[in-house]
């Protein structure tokens, strides 16, 4: 009787607390207040003093909690009946004896801790190491994710204090291995960076989930400080080669700029096409490599792929292309204007014969026909009809625009070696010295990209390196900085550094020397043409630090260490000691190059910084400070949209050298890929007051829309053309601006971003800044007598082509699907990677953030990415539908 007075009791004394637990029990179905009670009744088993009954208890516990379902936005049931008796099983806990049930209760108490643990006390962590080994996977995704999350934030603890963490290693690698095998690699991947542990990664990974875990790898690289980025890219380069992806973990070596993984790549295949294959992907990046016998056993074969990478036959993919396009036919500078389509006044102007316009035709006529071996100004055959020759247009510039008149036949016959040096053979018996100069530059366009075993560039150019005549000379040293780039030729550089360390060589001279040996030395950190330059940089007069060329000198000095981050420090030291009129441009300059497409979000704060200071006139930092943000924040597109509105604000609050940086910085940024936010900055800004804000946005429309053929930009060109027809500058500036946005008729790109933009090619790069910086100081030096720095251009200059060929490397036109890029980095299952796309036969061109793949299963891609050229092998597995 004594039972149901003290219920009677108890049920009085808390009559008001009960309540709305009586109503709570109300709303549960019959089903649920029976496992309430069941719940109930095995806790207070559980604290029986009888181990046999504990036991039975626990293990009803723990079934009920294992085979509960829950829907994705409730709490499992068991869970939630369990709660208000997470203190009493705790309290009980304390109190048992060392055992295996205690070890039982404490695996029951872990997984309670997921909905009942106060923050931050990684309860269900501390129960879980005090529990029993076991499968933790059946416990469910939720609390695997839950104790990945507590072991980050201990991990972080016990390193502040310098614990010892074996205890954790082991969980880990429980958890990695779980998530490896449910799908879930990013998590895998996120737990192992929280515990400094990503070795670990490679055990887990097998042939169903290396893709997707290498993706994941490689495209959080771009976020994480270093040296934690390199070593993400290190294993997804391990992961690939394990699995024998060779072109993946080439393209990471690339990225890793390691030329030994380079190596490793090519001898680990041993398929020849495969081989082929690599071969494009490093004549796209356009660096420099010799095969040896290890890489290609054969001498016929070896042959072969060295032929590729050399981009021999990249004028003749070139022009098939154009075929296919039906865009072989030479356009002149007047179909690129359109005069017709303006009104009366600026047509009027345009007919009037001047010098700088016909040096602008030179440059948009080069251009626009560059590659293509024919055009109507330069190549016409002196007996055609009209009686007109190429002599003529040449001498319709005066004289140092006839320098770049004759090199622009190198443009024009772009790539082809062969044909273009018999083109350019007759200037260089010229008695005009501005001749020889523009055929000598020429000689180094043609050959720029295209390395040939006889070197005929080099033969040819470095007999007039010593030439008493410094617009030969100036001819002469850019031309093999263009057709050298990237390949650290010895013979160049000992030819060269003399000039620098000869205290009569002229200032224009030396500044070309710099940048020459910056461009054949780029991003190799080379010593000794570093110590060349920082001595020619120490012994200039005051007033030669003055002269507008000077500021090529530190540039010079930054292409060394294009991208190659900390590598720069000692050389920024040295540069501290430098003439104060050029220190800080010299350290910005460094800085902005050794940081550049690293996307490193200090650099750009630092380089911000710098910009954000109103300074007294005749300070010229700044305008590198810009390039430099654009530069360094080039490398992803978050980091691209950021900077374009910080950028926007330096507009409104900076000084006039900074507003005249902005927009070679926009262009920078968007170049080949006319967004139409940056197209209307830079549209109001080319009708700026300040003329020199009013060119720089006019070269930069024609620098984001090189190569796309843009309406728009072509009808904002056409109207500024009208707009300033009386000023001969700016009118320049406009007609090349026409002739990029039309460069190589739409067949080009001067995006240094290639692979889907994963890689960055460090010679287009540097041509690219080379342009760009001379372009902070238009009037002197683009306007004045060196507008041939233009030509730096065709560093970048590449087909955005893809072409697809077959095992014998002849164009296999195949349909494909060409759309926009989709990121399914971390998605689920298998995504779509374009988007709204339409099916095309190869060869065809690809716009910026467009991505193709094959309409067809009868062809297997050799490359993952299809871009460039592409060789595919049959499918054995494909049956023609019947």
């Amino acid at each position: 009787m004594s039972d149901p007075k003290s219920g009677a009791g108890t049920f009085q004394t808390k009559a008001p607390t009960k309540e709305p637990e009586k109503k709570d029990e109300e709303h549960l179905s019959e089903e649920d207040l029976a496992l309430k009670q069941q719940l109930e009744l095995y806790v207070e088993r559980i604290q029986d003093p009888d181990p046999g009954l504990q036991k039975v208890a626990l293990e009803s516990v723990r079934h009920e909690i294992r085979t509960s379902t829950s829907s994705m936005t409730s709490v499992p049931k068991p869970l939630k009946f369990l709660g208000p008796h997470y203190g009493t099983l705790k309290a009980f806990y304390e109190t048992m004896p060392e055992s295996d049930l205690k070890k039982y209760l404490a695996d029951i108490l872990s997984v309670l801790a997921l909905t009942m643990s106060a923050e931050g006390e990684r309860e269900s962590l501390k129960y879980r190491l005090l529990g029993s080994e076991g499968d933790i996977g059946s416990w469910g995704h939720e609390y695997v994710r839950n104790l990945a999350g507590e072991i980050a934030e201990e991990f972080m603890k016990q390193q502040s204090e310098e614990a010892p963490i074996e205890d954790l290693t082991e969980l880990v690698r429980q958890i990695v291995s779980f998530h490896m095998k449910h799908n879930a690699e990013p998590e895998a991947v996120d737990l192992l960076m929280e515990v400094d542990d990503l070795e670990l990664l490679v055990q887990d990974v097998d042939n169903t989930n290396f893709k997707r875990t290498c993706l994941y790898l490689t495209s959080t690289a771009r976020y994480l400080p270093g040296p934690d980025d390199m070593l993400a890219l290190d294993i997804a380069y391990t992961l690939y080669l394990k699995f024998a992806e060779f072109a993946n973990a080439l393209q990471i070596a690339l990225f890793l700029d390691k030329m030994q993984y380079v190596s490793q790549v090519f001898t680990s295949c041993d398929n020849l096409l495969r081989k082929k294959q690599f071969c494009y992907i490093l004549a796209r990046h356009g660096i420099t490599f010799e095969l040896d016998d290890e890489m290609a056993a054969e001498d016929d074969d070896r042959e072969v792929l060295q032929d590729i990478i050399n981009n021999i036959k990249l004028s003749e993919s070139y022009l098939i292309l154009a075929r296919d396009i039906e865009v072989v036919e030479p356009k002149s500078p007047e179909d690129i204007y359109k005069a017709y389509l303006l009104d009366g006044r600026a047509s009027a102007g345009a007919s009037v014969d001047s010098a700088r316009q016909n040096l602008a035709a030179t440059f948009v006529n080069a251009f626009v026909n560059a590659g293509f071996g024919q055009d109507k100004l330069m190549t016409i055959p002196s007996d055609s009809s009209s009686g007109a020759s190429s002599g003529n247009w040449l001498f319709k510039n005066k004289e140092h625009g006839k320098t770049s008149a004759a090199a622009s036949l190198g443009m024009i016959l772009l790539w082809d070696v062969d044909s273009g040096l018999a083109q350019i053979d007759k200037y260089l018996h010229s008695n005009d010295k501005h001749v020889i100069a523009g055929a000598l530059l020429g000689v180094g366009i043609v050959n720029c990209g295209v390395k040939n075993h006889c070197d005929p560039a080099l033969a040819l150019l470095s007999e007039y390196i010593g030439n008493e005549d410094s617009s030969i000379q100036i001819a002469a040293i850019m031309g093999l900085g263009i057709a050298y780039a990237g390949a650290q030729n010895e013979q160049i550089c000992s030819s060269l550094t003399p000039l620098l360390n000869n205290a009569r060589t002229p200032l224009d001279v030396i500044s070309f020397t710099a940048i020459s040996l910056g461009l054949i030395y780029v991003g190799s950190c080379n010593e000794e043409v570093a110590q060349a330059i920082i001595f020619a940089v120490k012994y200039r007069s005051e007033s030669e630090l003055g002269e507008p060329l000077t500021r090529l000198l530190p540039l010079g000095l930054g292409l060394l260490y294009l991208g190659k981050q900390e590598s720069v420090e000692a050389t920024a030291e040295v540069s501290k000691t430098f003439n104060e009129k050029i220190r800080k441009y010299c350290d910005m300059t460094l800085l902005s190059c050794a940081y550049a497409g690293t996307g490193n979000v200090l650099k750009v704060q630092n380089l911000l910084g710098h910009c954000a200071q109103h300074l007294e006139k005749g300070e010229s930092h700044q305008g590198p400070a810009v390039l430099g943000i654009a530069m360094v924040a080039m490398a992803e597109e978050l980091g691209l949209e950021m900077s374009i509105r910080s950028l926007e604000h330096l507009l409104q609050y900076g000084e006039q050298n900074i507003r005249r940086a902005v927009p070679l910085a926009l262009g920078l940024l968007c170049i080949s890929n006319p967004k139409v936010n940056v197209m209307d900055t830079l549209s109001r800004l080319s009708h700026d007051t300040d003329s020199e804000v009013a060119m720089a946005a006019v070269i930069s429309l024609g620098l984001i829309g090189a190569g796309t053929n843009n309406a728009r930009i072509a009808g904002m060109l056409r109207n500024l053309s009208s707009y300033y027809y009386k000023d001969a500058s700016l009118l320049f500036c406009v007609r090349v601006a026409q002739g990029l946005v039309h460069l190589g008729k739409g067949l080009l790109t001067l995006n240094p971003y290639h692979s889907d933009r994963f890689l960055l090619s460090p010679t287009a790069l540097a041509g690219l800044v080379t342009m760009l910086h001379a372009c902070l100081d238009m009037k002197a030096i683009v306007l004045g007598k060196y507008h041939f720095v233009l030509y730096f251009l065709v560093l970048a200059m590449q087909p955005r082509m893809l072409m697809t060929v077959d095992e014998n490397l002849k164009p296999l036109p195949v349909q494909v699907r060409v759309g926009q890029a989709v990121d399914v980095v971390g998605q689920a299952g298998r995504p779509k990677t374009i988007t709204s796309f339409q099916t095309h036969s190869t060869p065809i061109l690809l716009a910026s953030g467009d991505r193709a793949e094959l309409a067809t299963e009868k062809y297997i891609p050799l490359s993952p990415i299809l871009e460039g050229h592409v060789i595919l092998i049959e499918n054995p597995e494909y049956r023609e539908d019947s």
